[in-house]
This record gives C-alpha cells, sequence and structure tokens, in this order.
C-alpha cells in the first residue's frame, strides 16, 4: 500500500514540485562533481607529468645532483610557519631535516637558508618576492621549497553560513592561484633552471571533527591549483604532503593539532626525498 501510494504521489506531483526536486537533484549532483572531480584532474596531471619525464629519458633528481659539478648546494625554502617550523624543536624543522638528508643522498654539502614566516599568506610573500627582497637567494639557489596558502583557507574557514563559505572559497582560492603563479613566474625569471618544489596543503584535521569530511574534499580542488601553476614549470615538481599528514597520521601532528611535531616533518621531508628519487627531472625551457 505505501508503494503504491508513492507511485501515485510521484505521478500526480504538481510541475512545481518536479521542477524543485529536479533543482535538488542538480544542486546536489553539482556539488558532488565539484568536490570529486579535481581529484580525478589531480590524478590526469601527475601522469602526464610522469610520461612526459619518462619519454624525456632524464635522470632523477637525486641522480642529477649527484653528478652536479660543484661540491656544495644550495636551498631556499619560502613561506609561511611550515617552512618555520612550527610546531617543533630547534633543527627539527622540515628545511633542516630535508637539506640534511638531501646532502647526504647527493654526497654534497648542502647549505640552506630558511625565509619562512609565521601567519604568512600568499599574497605577502608575492609581494616579498616583487620587492626584490629574495632576489640574491632565489639566483644562488638549486633548490626553492615554497609551502604557502594554509593562512589563505584559515580566512574562509572563519565563514560560518554555507553558502558564504563556498563563496569565500571560491574567491580566495582565485586570488591564491593568481599569487602562486606570480610567485613561480618571478622565481623562474631570476632562476629558470632552480628546482622548485611546491608542498601540498593538507588536512590536519581529526576524522571525528565536524568539518574532517568537507575540508578533505575542498583541500583537492585547492591543490589542483598547485599542480597547474607547477606543470607550466619543467623544473617543479609537487610533493603529495597529504599522503603523510593526514587523519590517519595524527601521531605527525603537534600539540596545536595543526602543525607538524618532529615526526611530521620529518614525514614530510622522507616524501620529498622519496619524490626525488622517483621522478625525473626535466630541463629547463
Amino acid at each position: 500500500m505505501s508503494q503504491l501510494r508513492e507511485e501515485n504521489y510521484g505521478r500526480g506531483a504538481s510541475p512545481i514540485a518536479k521542477y524543485i526536486l529536479l533543482v535538488a537533484v542538480i544542486i546536489v549532483g553539482s556539488i558532488a562533481g565539484w568536490l570529486y572531480y579535481p581529484q580525478y584532474q589531480i590524478s590526469q596531471l601527475k601522469k602526464q607529468s610522469l610520461e612526459a619525464s619518462v619519454e624525456e629519458s632524464s635522470p632523477t633528481y637525486i641522480d642529477y645532483y649527484s653528478t652536479y659539478p660543484k661540491k656544495t648546494l644550495y636551498h631556499l625554502a619560502l613561506g609561511d610557519s611550515i617552512i618555520r617550523g612550527v610546531g617543533a624543536g630547534q633543527g627539527e624543522n622540515l628545511v633542516s631535516k630535508f637539506s640534511e638528508e638531501f646532502g647526504r643522498l647527493t654526497n654534497k654539502e648542502v647549505d640552506f637558508r630558511n625565509e619562512g614566516i609565521s601567519g604568512m599568506t600568499s599574497g605577502e610573500l608575492r609581494q616579498l618576492v616583487d620587492s626584490r627582497k629574495y632576489d640574491e637567494e632565489i639566483k644562488r639557489a638549486n633548490i626553492i621549497t615554497v609551502n604557502i596558502g594554509g593562512n589563505d583557507v584559515l580566512k574562509a574557514a572563519k565563514k560560518t553560513d554555507f553558502q558564504s563559505a563556498f563563496k569565500a572559497f571560491d574567491s580566495i582560492q582565485e586570488s591564491f592561484t593568481q599569487n602562486l603563479a606570480d610567485i613561480a613566474a618571478r622565481i623562474t625569471e631570476i632562476n629558470p633552471k632552480a628546482t622548485i618544489v611546491f608542498l601540498e596543503l593538507y588536512n590536519p584535521l581529526n576524522p571525528d571533527a565536524a568539518y574532517y569530511g568537507m575540508a578533505d574534499k575542498l583541500l583537492p580542488k585547492w591543490n589542483l591549483n598547485i599542480y597547474r601553476t607547477a606543470k607550466g614549470i619543467p623544473t617543479a615538481i609537487v610533493v603529495e604532503t597529504s599522503k603523510v599528514i593526514n587523519g590517519k597520521n595524527l601521531q605527525n601532528l603537534s600539540p596545536d593539532g595543526v602543525h607538524p611535531n618532529s615526526l611530521g616533518y620529518q614525514a614530510i621531508a622522507s616524501q620529498i626525498i622519496f619524490q626525488l628519487r622517483t621522478s625525473m627531472k626535466k630541463a629547463a625551457v
């Protein structure tokens, strides 16, 4: 009887009711596609990058720098508190840990400069890069690590209204994308041969947190823009930070629940090393 009533209700529904139902289905479907399609695009960009490097028969980044003619390599790190090393003790930050391991694997001395500034946004980093503050260091660098954007996202996270949050996310994401493109363009203009290591943003929330699911779906949309920026730079690589800092690896977070701890920075450094050992270095244009 209940099934018959449901069927009769469907047949007898007014045109306006059917229209509302159709719109609701379209909206839900659009949001689902909006959330999940970026992950597919990221996978495609990774695949294209891999195929291009294999076709060139290039050495891996580690092999390339192992045979580099100079005895000393220079690593410049730009960005926010993740670069600075907030959440870990002195000498336990990402820049120190990566530089040490990179030097060991390449049998080179690695000098490094940590220019991370806590709270920095992509707009602020763009202004500093445009001001020529880092020009000499960029010219000297063999590897330039960039982590930026987390503080841009935090502004959108302050929105409480669902619709406003979506609108704010798109707006801030658009601004971030342009800032990152400008930063990358300036770096490659000064030093087109430098390897640029971009870091993904990650979701530090506990899986039990109220907004974990939404954050986990929004981040690929944000990270997609990092991959797109890197695709236009032959010497750039994007490190999959989200593989080691996520809801399944909460032991890698400091007590503040946002920044990595010593274990977390070591995990990110190891992920960078892994990708430099397995990725082919494409020639600069």
